[in-house]
């Protein structure tokens, strides 16, 4: 079978690499990859460890929903009982595990694999590089920057298909009374997707310049500002589109109503994509896609998935976290994964040129550093994100709430972060 040649190989290498006798190691990962695409994204992962050639398995332990599942883990680390590895995003959410020194050194692995070398852009390396070590591996390259539409959707109420957010406004009464969802958006987990919503909003409204300047320098002023309170009007405006079935409906079952033709758009993060791909639509007749809000100003985010691992007490343990860590990245690895996630491959050197019309916009983006926006992690604490979550969610939920109200909630909130 083509799998297991390529993952024998894959092991020969990671053996040469990490020579010496070590027994067959169950690794349990801890993941909130429960969807559709995303299940048969991870199981990539799993089939590549499990067919290393040294008897490893793979203990899939996924938690839906992130932070859930980002809670649960730092609970085991910090009361001894740390899995063998577990999935972050790149921020500030791991930085206290790395001056505790809860997580294993991988610098030798990376080293071996050139992961300096063949790691694109240098912003994804720098997630997992901290003071000259390496401390995770990076997997992927999502961005939050994307809007998803149901072609079927749009032709049915004789509307064009949307090129920005504006288009779209426009289009939605028609869609509305088509007798369809124009607008789709869940609310569950703390309103984290009317937050991405939002952010996406913020960077349209601001600019890269000016939205990372607010972040960085925590400016109240900026925060403040009429472009901000821009923003809040416009998502007062579309939350008319959506339907009364949002507040707890988790972001795959958003995604299939668009799938199903039931909706019309939904603003979400590529791993969308994974989503379409598992029901067997191309891209190309059954769905469509913006890149950002705003076609004619592509931007990308690329911070996206990584994966730590966990000091153990044994050297068996350690030899296999290695062993995994040398297989996530590797061509073929990161090309099977990344189809299936929806996600861009964090290897410059993969050959993706049968990825679809979507991956291969986002793909050309990236290319160029000018359309590059650093995630909203990168610059805020985790307490500053539940902040401003239930800041974004309050307001979609809450019709009393002036727009007035909310910027100079989000203001405060900014101009005292972390």
């Amino acid at each position: 079978m083509r799998y297991r040649l390529l993952t024998a190989a894959l092991a020969a290498t990671a053996t040469l690499q990490f020579a010496g006798p070590a027994a067959a190691t169950d690794l349990e990962v801890i993941h909130w990859w429960t969807s559709k695409g995303e299940s048969a994204a991870v199981s990539q992962f799993a089939k590549a460890f499990d067919n290393d050639g040294h008897g490893d398995r793979w203990v899939d332990s996924a938690i839906a929903l992130g932070e859930t599942a980002r809670s649960t883990v730092m609970q085991r680390v910090l009361g001894g009982d740390p899995p063998g590895a577990a999935q972050f995003n790149p921020g500030r959410q791991y930085e206290e595990l790395i001056s505790g020194g809860k997580l294993l050194d991988l610098t030798d692995v990376a080293t071996a694999g050139k992961w300096d070398e063949v790691i694109r852009p240098k912003a994804i390396g720098s997630a997992c590089l901290v003071d000259g070590h390496w401390w995770c591996v990076p997997v992927n390259i999502h961005s939050n920057y994307w809007a998803w539409y149901s072609k079927p959707v749009f032709e049915k109420a004789g509307v064009p298909e949307p090129k920005n957010l504006a288009d779209f406004l426009a289009a939605a009464p028609k869609i509305k009374e088509a007798g369809l969802i124009p607008f789709a958006i869940g609310g569950d987990g703390n309103g984290w997707q009317i937050q991405l919503l939002f952010q996406d909003m913020v960077t349209e409204a601001l600019g890269v310049a000016q939205r990372d300047k607010m972040y960085t320098t925590k400016s109240a002023e900026i925060a403040g500002g009429p472009e901000m309170k821009g923003v809040f009007t416009q998502l007062r405006a579309l939350k008319q589109f959506t339907d009364n079935g949002y507040a707890n409906r988790n972001w795959n079952d958003t995604t299939n109503l668009v799938i199903t033709g039931k909706a019309g758009l939904q603003v979400m993060g590529d791993w969308a994509r994974g989503e379409f791909a598992a029901a067997g639509m191309t891209g190309v007749k059954d769905f469509g896609c913006m890149i950002g809000l705003n076609e004619a100003k592509p931007v990308v985010s690329t911070d996206g998935d990584i994966i730590l691992f966990f000091k153990q007490n044994n050297p068996d343990v350690e030899a296999a976290q290695k062993r995994l860590a040398a297989l996530l990245i590797s061509p073929e690895v990161q090309v099977a994964f990344n189809n299936a996630k929806g996600s861009m491959p964090v290897r410059g050197d993969v050959d993706m040129s049968t990825a679809d019309p979507c991956m291969q916009k986002s793909l050309k983006a990236v290319e160029d550093p000018a359309n590059i926006v650093t995630a909203t992690n990168r610059f805020i604490t985790e307490n500053t994100n539940q902040q401003l979550n239930e800041l974004v969610a309050q307001f979609f939920a809450d019709d009393s709430m002036t727009a007035d109200d909310a910027t100079a909630k989000f203001a405060t909130i900014i101009g005292n972060s972390d």
